[in-house]
This record gives C-alpha cells, sequence and structure tokens, in this order.
C-alpha cells in the first residue's frame, strides 16, 4: 500500500493515469471545444473519479477484506489525477481556439495561456 495506490504503482498507473487519464483528456478537450466553463470539468471528473474507483475495486480489490471501494483516501487520489488531465487538456485545447479564431486580438505565450496583441 502506498499514498497513492491501493495495490500497486502497475494498477495505479494502468487505470488511473492511462486509462482514466486518456478518458479525462478527451473529456477536457470536448469541453473546451464546446466552449463549456471550466467548473463543469470538475464536476465530470468527481464523476469519472467514482468509476475509475469502482474500476480498481473490481477488478483488483474484489472482496472487502481486501479494499474498500469507499476509501475517501484514493478516490481524492484518483480524481486529483483525472482533474489535473483533465485541466491540462482543457487549456491547451482552449488556448489554441482562442489564439486560432480570434487571431488579430490574442497570441500565443505558451501551450496555457494567451496575451492581447
Amino acid at each position: 500500500m502506498g499514498v497513492l495506490w491501493e495495490i500497486s504503482f502497475w494498477n495505479f498507473f494502468y487505470l488511473t493515469v492511462l486509462i482514466g487519464g486518456g478518458a479525462a483528456w478527451m473529456a477536457g478537450r470536448a469541453l473546451a471545444r464546446s466552449w463549456r466553463p471550466f467548473w463543469r470539468v470538475a464536476i465530470y471528473m468527481l464523476l469519472l473519479g467514482a468509476a475509475v474507483r469502482f474500476f480498481h475495486w473490481g477488478l483488483f480489490l474484489g472482496t472487502p477484506e481486501e479494499g474498500s471501494l469507499f476509501s475517501l483516501h484514493y478516490f481524492l487520489v484518483d480524481a486529483a489525477v483525472l482533474i489535473i488531465a483533465a485541466w491540462l487538456a482543457y487549456r491547451t485545447t482552449r488556448t489554441t481556439q482562442m489564439v486560432t479564431q480570434y487571431r488579430w486580438l490574442y497570441r500565443r505565450t505558451s501551450p496555457f495561456t494567451w496575451a492581447n496583441r
């Protein structure tokens, strides 16, 4: 047991970071492309975090003696990883939108920010 993972690092890496993070990246990108506000990203990632936590429990823990489905600590860890992945996708997509659609007003200053011309 670690601070970030309940069973092993590889279970956490494959399920939370790769699969959950990929889904979070696509969701963050989709929300930015549809011009939704950022607070929706956080709500959707909490729901996705619950699904990822369920998959951890269902695939790797199995019985109540081995681990808890309702572990607040590991749910918050999973949700934090997903929110970070979705935030990165949201900001990169929103930056691209702003500097592409309003190129006479804004210029890209980093992958996550833009500035007035």
